[in-house]
């Protein structure tokens, strides 16, 4: 048997449960033909970079198969067929990636990271602004003393 992964969007406006739903009957598709889901995840509501019939959103979900390519063109008939969903793909790969994909571990990274915004001493905005060579503006003079720039003029 060959290996898939199957992603599939679902519409912003249904529940998470829905969404669920859609994913336990591919999978349900999946099995019925003798073949298997290795893996599900849920990426969640994500935006989109275009609208795509009227929705900004999508739930995005992602299905590692183990599958033959019979099981696999009904899964994606019945996913054509349904109009909760919005795109499919469903491609070929050598082998499942172990451990959580890409996607998953970037969502885990941005979680970690928005903690502390400011980024340590004299990160972000604050009062302690590096402020290049020209130092603290109470030491510079008067603007009159300095020389002038013949080119601003």
């Amino acid at each position: 048997m060959a290996l898939y992964e199957h992603v599939f969007l679902a519409r912003q406006d249904l529940a998470q449960a829905q969404v669920d739903a859609l994913a336990e009957a591919a999978t349900n598709i999946v099995n019925e033909g003798n073949g298997r889901v290795v893996k599900t995840e849920t990426w969640g509501l994500r935006g989109l970079a275009y609208r795509i019939q009227k929705n900004r959103k999508a739930h995005y979900v992602m299905l590692e198969i183990d599958a033959p390519a019979g099981v696999v063109a009904e899964l994606e008939r019945q996913t054509a067929i349904n109009e909760d969903v919005i795109r499919y793909m469903t491609v070929r790969v050598d082998e499942h990636e172990a451990g959580p994909s890409a996607m998953m571990r970037r969502n885990e990274r941005s979680e970690r990271d928005r903690g502390d915004r400011r980024g340590g001493p004299g990160g972000g905005r604050g009062g302690d602004r590096d402020r290049g060579d020209r130092g603290p503006r109470e030491d510079r003079g008067p603007r009159e003393d300095r020389p002038r720039d013949d080119r601003a003029a």
